[in-house]
């Protein structure tokens, strides 16, 4: 989206073949689009889902319900039936079934750029298995809301168009989550960030967003749901100017006649074509995916900031797992200022339940401390235990920068990190898992003379095909100098800078201590301090230096 929302850069051939919604090359109304059809590769990219997509929780398949055989109607209660029929609702044992039967938008195959769409991920049963994949723990919580709401079942078929239901989606734009939140509206219904957390890549919180703001774009577009999306993709000032616009010259104004960015024409065919694909799939040749028609996870409300390490410990979820249903959280922990609720698979919510109820409740988010030294400061100690200074001040309620020596303070890190080694290795899987998958910070690069994308690519740590990716460059050798590559960077910290490890280093013949300073980035005095040294203390080889990284 370019607006209010944008799409996710699933990659560069998804880009340039128009499958996110920041594509430019869909077709306006009717006419048949041959030259999309024309270029699509034979194996799509996986988007930023690569690696979480090993991750997954996947629910375990529901057994089709037995029908019961009844006793045949006796003549007098067949005529008690005929006289007060009752309806019964139907029973569904796939959530997706039961979503195209709440299908409401209109007619899908009336528009040839929607059957189109249907025919390309038809034509892509792998890429379509991956996506079901990714939707399989959210459709049912999603279903549940659309009903609840009275919204079109269609709707569960947007995270499609959007991110290919992947939370880690992110766009040049800046907009991330499985929904497509760009910052300012993410805040406007209701999606907090913070260093800890991030609300647009939290699915729980972000599907009731993105729900309550196309409840409002159906209200202010008065039912027109084809206008209500056209706003959400493109921004609803927008689409609501070009209605008043041909109103105003007795034009017709649905989405089919006013005039909207390409991308924005193209954005709306796809969800009808994926409308028409889950409706009639014999038709295109696909089968429709199924996923339980039952509730498969659960959201605990904790009652204060936790670890997320001690969290997977006490509910026997993977740490992966648990990361993959909750991938708004930027670092080990919840943030101090919530939500502190977290997602977990039905099991491990009722585990982790129980020992919240029992009489000794597990500390679910330990601190460590720090005691003030002289020469010591905020912004120093920030530095030197990676946290940024506002922690700091928030986990020691601190309204200003003094502090005073022999003052303590304390870290949310959890001392189990030294001497637990199953807190270790499930730490620093998270910590791998978030910074491979989280992106929030963008970088502008503008190209010099003789750069190429690879070298760019080496000096920021990324792929060429997420260059290109990001910046819609089909031919990775066509750059020229003075252009402008936007870049993104993982707001996690290095896995040594996440574990604050505590170790030792043995004296060689030649060392010093400003060596030692140097070899490791601290400070002489942080050395002094941390083995009880003063500033003449003569060190030997053999001896044991503690270094606090």
């Amino acid at each position: 989206m370019t607006s209010r929302f944008l799409p996710a850069s699933l990659s560069l051939a998804l880009l340039s073949l128009v499958l996110s919604s920041c594509a430019t090359t869909a077709s306006h109304g009717p006419e048949p689009e041959p030259e999309v059809l024309a270029t699509v590769q034979q194996d799509l990219p996986k988007g930023s889902g690569e690696s979480i997509d090993e991750h997954l929780f996947v629910p375990a398949p529901v057994e089709p319900a037995v029908a019961v055989p009844t006793e045949p109607a006796t003549e007098q209660t067949a005529e008690q039936t005929t006289a007060e029929p009752v309806e019964v609702a139907p029973q569904y044992d796939n959530v997706w079934a039961r979503l195209v039967d709440g299908f409401a938008l209109p007619a899908c195959d009336e528009h040839q750029s929607a059957r189109n769409w249907a025919n390309w991920y038809a034509d892509r049963p792998a890429y379509m298995a991956r996506v079901m994949k990714r939707a399989q723990p959210w459709v049912f919580f999603i279903a549940e809301e659309l009903e609840a709401r009275g919204m079109p079942g269609e709707l569960a078929l947007l995270p499609i168009v959007e991110s290919a239901y992947d939370p880690f989606a992110y766009s040049s734009g800046m907009a991330l989550g499985t929904w497509q939140f760009i910052a300012s509206t993410g805040k406007q219904y209701g999606l907090q960030r913070d260093w800890w957390y991030d609300g647009r890549r939290d699915v729980w919180s972000s599907t009731h967003a993105a729900l309550d703001y196309l409840e409002y774009l159906d209200d202010k577009f008065e039912g027109d749901w084809l206008l209500a999306l056209a706003g959400y993709n493109s921004g609803e000032n927008r689409v609501a100017r070009q209605v008043r616009r041909n109103l105003a010259k007795g034009k017709p104004a649905d989405f089919w006649n006013i005039r909207l960015p390409k991308e924005t024409k193209g954005y709306v065919p796809k969800l009808l074509g994926l409308s028409c694909l889950f409706q009639d799939p014999a038709s295109y040749g696909f089968k429709l995916p199924v996923a339980p028609n039952q509730p498969v996870i659960a959201a605990v409300e904790m009652a204060s900031q936790s670890d997320l390490v001690l969290i997977s410990q006490f509910s026997g979820v993977g740490i992966d797992v648990l990361f993959s249903l909750n991938p708004g959280f930027n670092r080990w922990a919840t943030s101090p200022q919530g939500p502190w609720r977290v997602v977990l698979p039905l099991e491990g919510a009722q585990r982790l339940t129980h020992h919240l109820q029992s009489e000794a409740p597990p500390n679910l988010m330990k601190w460590d401390q720090v005691i003030v030294q002289s020469g010591d400061t905020l912004s120093g100690l920030a530095a030197r235990h990676h946290v940024p200074v506002s922690v700091l001040r928030s986990s020691n309620n601190l309204t200003g920068d003094l502090l005073r020596i022999g003052q303590k303070l304390r870290l949310p890190r959890d001392e189990q990190l030294l001497v637990d080694p199953l807190y270790v290795a499930a730490a620093s899987e998270l910590q791998q898992l978030q910074s491979g998958l989280i992106a929030s910070e963008r970088v502008s690069h503008k190209v010099r003379p003789g750069e190429s994308l690879s070298v760019i690519a080496r000096r920021y740590k990324v792929s060429v095909r997420e260059l290109q990716s990001w910046n819609n460059i089909s031919n990775p050798h066509k750059l020229r100098t003075g252009q402008i590559l936007t870049v993104f960077h993982s707001p996690a910290p290095t896995a040594a800078a996440a574990k604050n490890s505590t170790f030792t280093h043995t004296v060689r013949r030649g060392d010093s201590l400003w060596s030692i300073s140097r070899r490791y980035k601290v400070k002489v005095n942080d050395l002094l301090r941390w083995n009880d040294l003063n500033s003449k203390a003569i060190i030997q080889p053999g001896q044991a230096i503690k270094i606090i990284l």
